[in-house]
């Protein structure tokens, strides 16, 4: 009798494991890669990209495109979407979805109401990255077909983690670290700006991507930045190197330089740390910036000796000013242009004195342009590649 009690209680657990009452069929599902934000007069524009799965194989050539973008209007974000099943054949589905793009006007008028919506909704998960169209709408850049990659979404993201990676001028943000700097005590952020190059219209035609010079390409140009939830403006590409410089985000990147008298050198930067101290002289903050860079001879176009320990040394004195440069040139722009610590100066600043700091911080936006910055930057030249000599002195 015991055993068969037994044999009937884990048919039933058995039985009631087999299936989920909330389960969704992937036939009937719309998986959304990438969404788009954009302002109208009367509410916001979505754009959603959703997978066209039959297309994704590696080896499958059909006439369909490897995406689907729709278009859908309302009154609030969370309106438009819910709109969207009149114009999808399936329900959205977000929970995979990649990217948010925000598109330039919008991102000017503030995105409090997307970030508020996404943290909220329970089927949008938090672990996508937000990018800003420069000079350009989401619905824009979300209609261009990208070669090579099928899926524009993870091509966007796969060109920002490249560049990431080796120049050092995009930055991946999260959801959480967005509403987290949008929520701190100063309020800033930035984010990667992407630009549509080319035809817009032929950007999202299918023949796009089979050409051998595409109409349309999607390119990063630097980063947005963000005061509270509002777009203000753009660092440029170079600035916005620099600026990973500062805040310790630099994996590698190019530098070139002057040579002596005529040409160049061209150096690969392996490693980069960057310590930020801050002090308080007579009440009057100062921040101190050390920058400690290892690089590689990658190329050069004069004659030099790269055998000689001078020669050495001289490259990296010119690396390392023309850094400090660079970064002093973008601390000015940041300060002058947009007044917003997107540097986070003031935490540093905080956390060295936070009595001395309580007594400035309701000023730290007057304070912020005024601010004394000192940079120091050294450089050692670890590798001069296989060819100590790449031309010989005459």
């Amino acid at each position: 009798m015991k055993k068969s009690l037994i044999v009937i209680f884990l048919v039933i657990f058995t039985l009631l494991l087999s299936g989920c009452w909330s389960k969704r069929e992937l036939s009937e599902l719309a998986i959304v890669s990438a969404l788009g934000i954009d302002k109208v007069d009367d509410g916001y524009s979505i754009s959603v990209q959703i997978i066209n799965a039959g297309e994704m194989s590696e080896n499958k050539s059909g006439s369909q495109a490897p995406v689907t973008t729709y278009h859908v209007t309302g009154k609030s974000l969370f309106e438009a979407i819910r709109k969207l099943t009149a114009s999808s054949p399936r329900r959205a589905y977000f929970t995979h979805m990649q990217l948010v793009v925000f598109g330039e006007e919008f991102a000017s008028e503030g995105i409090e109401e997307a970030l508020d919506f996404m943290a909220r909704d329970q089927a949008i998960r938090s672990d996508f990255n937000f990018v800003v169209a420069y000079n350009s709408t989401a619905k824009d850049i979300l209609n261009v077909l990208t070669p090579i990659e099928k899926l524009p979404a993870k091509k966007i993201l796969n060109s920002a983690l490249a560049s990431q990676e080796a120049w050092g001028s995009t930055r991946f943000v999260d959801t959480e670290d967005l509403i987290s700097e949008l929520g701190g005590e100063h309020k800033s952020t930035v984010l990667s700006a992407i630009e549509l190059v080319g035809d817009k219209e032929l950007g999202k035609r299918p023949d796009n991507v089979e050409r051998i010079e595409t109409s349309a390409v999607l390119h990063f140009t630097g980063l947005g930045v963000f005061k509270k939830d509002k777009l203000l403006g753009y660092l440029t590409e170079s600035e916005s190197i620099y600026y990973n410089f500062l805040m310790n985000n630099i994996k590698s990147t190019i530098i070139n330089t002057s040579c002596p008298n005529e040409g160049s050198i061209t150096t690969e930067i392996g490693k980069s740390k960057t310590t930020i101290q801050g002090e308080f002289e007579q009440g009057i903050p100062k921040i101190n910036v050390k920058i400690d860079v290892e690089q590689n001879v990658a190329e050069v176009k004069c004659a030099i000796d790269l055998s000689k320990e001078e020669t050495l040394k001289m490259i990296d004195k010119k690396t390392a000013n023309f850094i400090k440069e660079n970064i002093e040139k973008t601390i000015n722009t940041i300060k002058d242009n947009y007044q917003v610590d997107i540097l986070n100066f003031g935490e540093v600043l905080h956390k060295e004195d936070h009595k001395a700091w309580d007594t400035i911080k309701d000023d730290w936006s007057t304070m912020f342009p005024e601010l004394e910055v000192n940079v120091d930057v050294n450089v050692k030249t670890t590798g001069t590649a296989t060819l100590v000599n790449s031309i010989e002195k005459e």
